[in-house]
This record gives structure tokens, sequence and C-alpha cells, in this order.
């Protein structure tokens, strides 16, 4: 039974179960603990969950034990790693089924097309009364730490209006874009501008300095003009120095151009944008360079015209 002085139809439940404690997972924990939730989690590796303990969270050792939390949150890498942590859960509540309004927030990049094949299992699993919220995350580890995460949420109104309290604590744009699957693929088009945005400014990185330019004198000027964008603001400095030191696996990018192509095919619209950022980001796994920063799309561009890219902070 839940415990405590609040159930999960409350507006604001101050207890949240939380799956997943890396890079990402641990700072936006932390956000919620100092917030004033009450936060349990689990994660794969024990040392994530004693520094969440040490902040004042509490640890489970098994997903399950989170059965009768009010919003249970999934951060990890993909869906298909949600799926398989989450099986013991499922099968608890086929067993008991949890209290009405209990939420599963999925704010991994996943499949917008099976999120929403997880929400039916969810629901399924639950006798209807837990539901899924898809709220992908975009900021990086920067706007996890700060708490300014953009959350972009797929799932029924009152789903959203229950969560927004819990969301708002570590995001400042927080938005509902329709049902479940729609926080998903906003969160793929997000990352289709992103993914291609640095793939083009690091091909220009590479054709500047080839032809005898300074690349952050070209940067700098760049953002003063139309080309300007948080993308070059971001991510530029790191192109320009070549600084792979990871806030972020590039490899990651492969996955959610992934889902772009995936989604635009049940759209039936074209993605000729997304299907050269594939090919490029394959390239860069096959390269051995996935699990470097997202700006190491610039050595992988700079292996296919024939050079190292010698003299980045990395090699």
């Amino acid at each position: 039974m839940n415990s405590g002085n609040t159930s999960p139809a409350d507006p604001a439940p101050k207890r949240a179960g939380f799956v997943g404690l890396g890079l990402m997972g641990a700072p936006m924990a932390a956000n919620l603990l100092t917030a004033g939730w009450h936060v349990k989690g689990w994660n794969r590796s024990p040392a994530a969950v004693r520094d969440l303990e040490a902040l004042g969270g509490a640890g489970v050792s098994q997903v399950a034990d989170l059965r009768d939390e009010p919003v249970i949150i999934f951060m990890l890498p993909d869906l298909s790693f949600i799926e398989d942590v989450a099986a013991g859960l499922l099968d608890a509540w086929r067993s008991a089924p949890p209290a009405p309004g209990t939420l599963v927030v999925v704010m991994s990049s996943v499949s917008p097309v099976a999120v929403r094949a997880f929400g039916q299992a969810v629901a399924d699993a639950s006798s209807g009364n837990a539901s899924v919220l898809d709220a992908p995350v975009s900021g990086g580890t920067v706007g996890a730490q700060r708490g300014t995460l953009a959350i972009m949420a797929g799932g029924s109104a009152g789903d959203f209006e229950r969560a927004l309290p819990l969301l708002a604590a570590m995001g400042t744009s927080v938005r509902r874009l329709g049902d479940v699957g729609a926080g998903s693929l906003a969160k793929a088009c997000n990352q289709l501008i992103v993914g291609t945005t640095t793939a083009a400014l690091a091909e220009a990185a590479e054709l500047a300095e080839r032809s005898g330019l300074d690349v952050e004198a070209l940067f700098e000027v760049l953002s003063g003009g139309l080309a300007g964008s948080r993308v070059l603001e971001v991510v530029g400095p790191r192109l320009a120095a070549k600084d792979y030191t990871p806030t972020g696996p590039a490899k990651f990018m492969l996955k959610d151009l992934s889902f772009v192509l995936e989604a635009a095919g049940t759209a039936g619209t074209a993605a000729p944008m997304a299907s050269a950022g594939v090919d490029l980001y394959m390239e860069l796994v096959a390269q051995g360079l996935g699990d470097q920063d997202l700006a190491v799309v610039r050595q992988a561009i700079a292996a296919l015209g024939g050079s190292s890219a010698a003299g980045d902070s990395t090699h």
C-alpha cells in the first residue's frame, strides 16, 4: 500500500522513484531532492545509488521495489533498457495493481512509435491504473545540473498536469505536445536539428581550417548573423578546440536520427537531412568515435577527407 500524506491522484505528489542515475539522471534526481521530493532510486551501478543516498535520497535493490511510488521516472539509454529493467515492476503490478493514477515517466530519448506500445503494456499490466507520460529532455548535462532542461511531454492532459510540479523541478521549459509519443517525436525533431546543425558546423570548421581560416574567429562572426544558433553557442567552442570530452556520447545521435526516419516513414514524409545524418553518424560509430562528445563528428568528417584531425584534446 502507499504510505505518506499524498496519493497518486494528488496534483503534486512529493514521492518519486527514479531509475537510471547516470550523467543525466543523477543531477535530475538531485534537483528533485533539492525541490523537496522524496526520491527512491535504482541504478545498475550501486555507486550511483550511494551518491543519491548521500544527498538524502533512498536506494532500492530492484526496480520492482518502486511499485507503490506514485510516479516512477526512467532515464536509461533506450526503451529496450527500460523494458528490460521494468519487467519485474510490471509483473508485480499484474499480481497486485498499483494505486489508480500511478505515472510512469519516460524521460529517455526513445522511439515515438515504440513508446506508445510501451504505454499500452503498462496499462495492461496495471489493470489500467498506471499510465505512461513520455517526457524526453534537451539541454545536456549542464541543463540537467542547473535544472534548466527543456522537457517535451506526451500523454493525457490530466497526467501532464499531475506530473507538472515534478517536471518543473528539473526543467524551465516544460510543454505538453500531445498524447503519448508526442514528446518523443518532438525530441526526434530536436535531435534532427541538433545533429545536422552540429555536422554542418563541423564541416564548416574543417573547410575553414584547411583553407587557412581561424575557426574561432569564423564562429564568432557567424554567431552575429543568420547562422547564429544555440547549437553554435554551445557546441561551437568544442568544435573549434577539437575538445571531444563527453558531455553526451555521440553514438546516441545515430539512434535519435533513426527515430526521425521511423517517424517520417509512419507520417509519410521525406527526411533527406535525417537520412544524410544517419549515414554520417553511422560512419562516426564505425570509426570508433561513438563514446566521445557529439562534437567528435568533426573528427569523423576530417577522416573522410583524409585527415586524422590531429591536435584534438583526446588524442
